[in-house]
């Protein structure tokens, strides 16, 4: 769409950037003396920035015909809202008034001293240029005027702001009254005497309403009393022909046929995200549109009927001040029409107009919502992603709230509705304004939303938190994000070690360990891994370490003061909470529970693995949505599905990994080598050694055996076993499972990479007879007890039938009876069987 500038041109001062506000500040008595803005002083220049409201036309002909003596109301009061057009209207009829040849007196209340002068002496004085007959303080009859008149037809007297000339009167003795008894007596008999001559019209003005203290308000009701038995009232200006009163003052041609084009654009978009407002017709809307483009109407509206009640405001003339501050500045705007969201409130001239109706209070409102780098509506631009950015939709809702949020009356606030057609971009769906106004919820200090959203200089919801987040120090967010974490590791995967402080807070044990750390510094992860206390650590392989993403902390711990913070509002009985906020605070705490136990997750996500040379890390990622898990359980499944901790050993990759070079090994070292070497194969426990083992025993990739007289001898093959990965317990390669066994030496550990023993005699055995029947009698030295186990159960393997009994001889000692029926007797009962 055409940028408004190309459709409707300002006048010249406002395009060249030379427009004051005195241009807006119509005064009756500055024309009269010639010291009025060009504006208002040369007519020409006034009737082109003037549209004539049908008020104005008919109160122009009235006065021309009765000036003509064509007959008319010879008394009329102009009755409307502070800036609702009645100076404008009688500087319009001064113009006419010297066109048509007229006398004319003007009177303004404001200008004239009660102290130095009188209405009547000022009369007298512009129609004679002297003061003479009606001179003195005392009210002149009516026979006085009436001569006065006479001689000066045909006359038009403008009186306004006459109530203000009256409440300075009513302070100035005269004799037995007041000068303000002596006006109201002149005002009655002024409007008795102006009744008759043809070619005389009094003209007076009146606000429609007050702010003054009750005394004044009493004299306001005297006047009218004094001018109501032959007075007429005429608004000027009537609230429908607002929208072309404003157009004409600030702008000098509109294109209406490019106009309607941006606009008719505009109602089929509105129409499709129905937010054309409730109750209005589409085309009424779209008349209302024609006339205030390149104004939006609810611009106009907001200023007029909200804005407008502010007497300060002066309505009509408030509005020109205002909006001509707004269309400035946007001279060269790509905008295709001006919407509240355009008044930029950083603008310290818009800025400032605002304030002095509602207060300097709001300065520091806007600045922490709206306007400051680092506002809430900022933070809202940035958080809807790049794609999004340039409209700034968090500003532009919150401009639009806050142009809302003022009125003198209850009508405050902005609908949904409201906020989407001034805030909204044609080429984005309206969604994103409620997404932009959720965020604004959550980020600004002083917006409110009963039902419609508005602003106020109490702080809300979010303002108290931040009050109470400053007060959380750091020793609560430790304490606060430690509990998280206990109640999120339930150690049912790992021993689970909690930040601890010294290398001999986490024990040098075989079971598998998961150390939380405080940051992600890898230096204290390595000082745990190589150190228990002052000696070196044993089982390294069995550590884990989790560890937080450190960039990630700033935002977590901001996460977890707001938790701590809705718990201290929630707990805080002193607050004057009202029930809306009361729940607020409710869903807040839930949503703040919740939000910090997926943003720990998020944080602690950082896994590192001792290895050959390091660590390798291992990222958890960011946690499924709705994902119900602790991180303990997580972190085990996920390095599980890695195949870094293993609950199930494949044989083939043992066989590959420690019997590829080497003919036999010891099943202990092969135990302690998967504990204590960062890289080996990490197994939850020494089960799955066992179990691998005997499943690699059954298929006949390799056989467990032992030494026996310095010779490996292979116990299990192709058969079932119970491997007790105990010292010289061996693991043999296959073939040697089958073949003469070679000779036997124990090494101390065979994985530490040192020399093998080579082979020094080999035992031809003929292979192909078999025992059927064993008898065996052992004598067992002490100690090796054990190696009779192992034969025993090797027995097992190959008969069915087994029968041991144990025959024990003891010499050369002594034991008490009584040791011997508690100790030998009974320990021994039922071992026959």
């Amino acid at each position: 769409m055409k940028p408004f500038s190309t459709i409707a041109i300002p006048h010249r001062d406002i395009l060249e950037g030379r427009l004051t506000m005195d241009v807006f500040a119509a005064n009756l008595w500055e024309v009269y003396k010639s010291r009025a803005a060009e504006d208002y002083r040369d007519s020409s220049i006034f009737f082109r920035k003037t549209y004539l409201t049908e008020g104005l036309k008919n109160l122009m002909d009235i006065a021309e015909r009765r000036l003509k003596g064509e007959g008319g109301d010879p008394i009329i009061q102009l009755q409307t809202p502070f800036g609702g057009g009645k100076t404008h209207s009688l500087i319009a009829l001064y113009h006419k008034a010297k066109e048509w040849n007229a006398n004319v007196v003007v009177i303004d209340g404001n200008a004239l001293d009660a102290k130095e002068t009188t209405i009547w002496e000022e009369i007298e004085s512009q129609l004679t240029g002297k003061v003479d007959k009606l001179k003195g303080r005392i009210s002149p009859g009516s026979e006085k005027l009436r001569s006065l008149f006479a001689s000066h037809q045909p006359l038009l007297i403008l009186m306004d702001e006459v109530l203000e000339y009256t409440i300075a009167a009513s302070g100035i003795k005269v004799e037995d009254s007041t000068l303000a008894s002596q006006v109201l007596t002149f005002l009655r008999r002024l409007t008795d005497t102006v009744r008759t001559p043809d070619s005389t019209i009094l003209i007076l003005t009146y606000p429609s309403r007050s702010h003054y203290e009750e005394h004044d308000q009493k004299l306001l009701s005297q006047l009218l009393e004094r001018s109501g038995r032959v007075e007429k009232v005429y608004t000027p200006v009537h609230d429908e022909e607002i929208y072309s009163v404003i157009r004409s003052r600030l702008f000098s041609t509109v294109n209406e046929e490019e106009a309607r084009e941006v606009i008719e654009e505009f109602m089929d978009y509105a129409e499709r995200e129905k937010m054309l407002p409730e109750g209005v017709e589409k085309s009424s809307y779209r008349e209302r549109y024609v006339k205030s483009y390149p104004f939006q109407p609810d611009v106009i509206d907001a200023l007029y009927m909200k804005w407008g009640t502010y007497p300060e405001f002066e309505r009509t003339r408030g509005v020109f001040r205002l909006l001509s501050l707004v269309v400035s500045p946007m001279r060269e705007s790509k905008s295709p029409f001006i919407t509240l969201a355009d008044f930029e409130l950083n603008n310290d001239k818009i800025k400032g107009e605002l304030l002095r109706y509602i207060g300097p209070e709001y300065n520091s409102v806007i600045a922490a919502d709206i306007t400051s780098s680092d506002a809430g509506a900022k933070r809202v631009d940035r958080s809807l992603g790049d794609a999004y950015t340039p409209f700034r939709f968090g500003t532009r809702v919150a401009t639009t709230i806050f142009m809302h949020s003022f009125s003198g009356g209850p009508e405050r606030g902005a609908t949904i509705n409201e906020i989407k057609r001034s805030s909204a971009d044609i080429s984005v769906p309206s969604s994103i304004i409620v997404e932009a106004l959720s965020k604004l919820k959550e980020n600004l200090f002083f917006i409110r939303s009963d039902g419609k959203f508005l602003f106020t200089n109490q702080p809300n919801l979010n303002r108290i938190l931040l009050n109470k987040m400053e007060g959380i120090g750091d020793e609560k967010l430790k304490a606060e994000e430690k509990r998280l974490l206990m109640d999120n590791l339930k150690k049912d995967y790992f021993e689970v070690f909690l930040w601890p402080g010294n290398t001999k807070d986490v024990p040098d044990t075989k079971e598998l360990k998961l150390i939380v750390q405080k940051s992600q510094k890898e230096e204290k992860c390595k000082e745990l891994l190589e150190n228990y206390g002052e000696r070196p650590r044993v089982y390294r392989n069995t550590l884990i370490f989790l560890c937080p993403l450190d960039s990630d902390r700033i935002n977590f711990e901001s996460l977890l003061k707001r938790k701590l913070a809705c718990q201290l509002v929630d707990a805080d009985k002193n607050l004057s909470l009202n029930p809306e906020q009361k729940r607020e605070v409710k869903d807040k705490l839930k949503k703040a529970e919740n939000e910090a136990k997926e943003h720990l997750r998020d944080l602690y996500r950082v896994v590192l693995l001792p290895s050959k040379d390091n660590f390798t890390e291992v990222d958890l990622g960011i946690v499924t949505y709705g994902a119900e898990t602790t991180i303990d359980r997580e972190v085990y499944e996920r390095l599980g599905s890695e195949g870094q901790i293993l609950e199930k050993l494949a044989p083939l990759s043992l066989r590959e990994k420690y019997l590829r070079d080497r003919d036999y090994v010891e099943t202990k070292n092969i135990l302690e080598s998967l504990f204590k070497t960062p890289g080996e194969f990490r197994i939850v426990s020494g089960d799955v050694l066992r179990n691998c083992i005997r499943e690699g025993a059954r298929q006949g990739l390799f056989g467990p055996g032992d030494g026996e007289d310095g010779k490996t001898i292979c116990r299990h093959f192709k058969v079932e076993c119970s491997p007790e990965l105990i010292e010289d317990e061996i693991l043999l390669k296959a073939d040697l499972c089958q073949i003469p066994q070679k000779e036997f030496k124990h090494e101390e550990d065979v994985l530490t990479g040192k020399e093998e023993v080579k082979d020094k005699v080999e035992v031809k055995k003929e292979y192909g007879k078999k025992y059927h029947t064993i008898h065996l009698k052992l004598g067992v030295p002490t100690g090796k007890l054990s190696d009779i186990v192992k034969t025993v159960n090797y027995i097992k393997s190959k008969f069915n039938k087994v029968d041991v009994k144990v025959e024990i001889t003891a010499v050369n000692g002594e034991m008490s009876v009584p040791d011997y029926e508690d100790k030998i007797e009974v320990e021994g009962e039922g071992l026959d069987e």
